[in-house]
């Protein structure tokens, strides 16, 4: 059967922000929050431990986030905002200590997966007890979006031994690089960081990386990298922002071997879709779509995964119509299969090709 890695997913911050527990089906949760005004915030959630199972998430990139103060933003009132660096390290720090926490309390739900040897031992707990009946723990692999939260190079030693395997210098532009809706290149601090990554190990995430910033880290990191959750602009018409990635972008990523993962959130799949007969309209066909276009640039199947970014500030009613949670997943691999691919492919796809950077990258 074909089984998923999830290459981005914020838990961390919607239990900090909602107090979400993800041991829970997506359902109950809904039903928790249907009175209250988390659904306003962030929609319906998409995420629990028997969803998770029903679809076969066996890995997910669970995300360290926290954002900037924005004058006039209107946050939820335990978002983890930051308004200085100090600040930003101690909610990072926080977000990785949550996990740490969430995987000793409910060993049976969630269990880091750090080491190759952990993740060799976490597949073949699934495999060997392939029960239908039974709840399988989701392997989590932490994910830093937004590299804010470091405070030097020094530090990130600290980082890694604590578990952290995953960075992604980007989620706004920050001292390191630029990022979504705020243009730039790499900084020296940016240059020096990514350096200090090589050395270590750390996957490098390219998600978020203004395109300017995003062409100079291929050209100087020399470590494995990915590109967790982004689609390509070419297939959004009017799309206009640098959170999408152009042509040129994909094909240079290529050329590193970079693995993309598809987004299927509705904003990334056709612009103005809530005038344009809303989610009724937006098919995982979309979202296939994506794959084909990637894999077409490539020349095969082996450079793109599924990063869902579900519950990253948006839930079910941004999601394509196909959907009701995760446990919907499998419902894109028709689609696929109707454009002419066959299992092996989709396999790659769903989780072969993240699967693969996880097996050279960790240590």
């Amino acid at each position: 059967m074909t089984w998923f890695i999830d290459a981005h997913e914020d838990i961390a911050w919607n239990i900090v922000t909602f107090q979400r527990d993800y041991t829970r089906s997506a359902f109950e949760t809904r039903q928790l929050e249907a009175s209250t005004p988390i659904p306003a915030f962030n929609g319906d959630t998409m995420l629990g431990l028997p969803e998770y199972n029903q679809a076969e998430v066996r890995l997910v990139f669970s995300t360290l986030f926290a954002g900037p103060a924005r004058a006039g933003a209107q946050e939820p009132a335990l978002a983890p905002v930051y308004h200085t660096v100090l600040e930003a390290n101690h909610l990072y720090w926080n977000q990785l200590g949550i996990y740490h926490q969430l995987c000793e309390n409910h060993p049976q739900a969630f269990r880091l997966v750090l080491s190759r040897h952990q993740l060799q031992a976490h597949l073949q707990d699934w495999e060997e007890n392939n029960d239908a009946q039974k709840s399988h723990p989701i392997g989590l692999v932490p994910l830093m979006e937004g590299a804010e939260g470091i405070l030097s190079c020094d530090e990130l030693p600290q980082w890694w031994e604590a578990g952290l395997r995953i960075i992604g210098l980007a989620w706004s532009g920050n001292r390191y690089t630029g990022g979504t809706h705020a243009p730039g290149p790499l900084t020296a601090e940016g240059n020096d960081l990514l350096d200090a990554m090589a050395e270590i190990g750390f996957i490098l995430d390219l998600a978020h990386m203004d395109r300017q910033a995003a062409f100079q880290a291929l050209e100087r990191y020399p470590g494995r990298i990915i590109t967790s959750h982004a689609n390509a602009s070419r297939l959004v018409e009017n799309y206009q922002g640098n959170r999408l990635l152009e042509d040129d972008l994909i094909q240079a990523m290529l050329e590193r071997d970079v693995v993309i993962g598809v987004v299927p959130y509705n904003n990334f799949l056709k612009f103005g879709w809530k005038d344009s007969g809303g989610r009724e309209r937006i098919s995982l066909r979309m979202v296939a779509q994506q794959a084909d276009y990637i894999c077409q640039l490539a020349g095969d199947a082996d450079h793109v995964g599924i990063g869902t970014d579900f519950d990253g500030g948006f839930g079910l009613q941004s999601t394509p119509i196909e959907l009701n949670s995760i446990a919907d997943l499998p419902k894109l691999l028709p689609y696929l299969q109707e454009m002419g691919y066959y299992p092996d492919q989709f396999d790659r796809i769903a989780s072969g090709n993240f699967l693969r950077v996880l097996e050279s990258a960790l240590p």
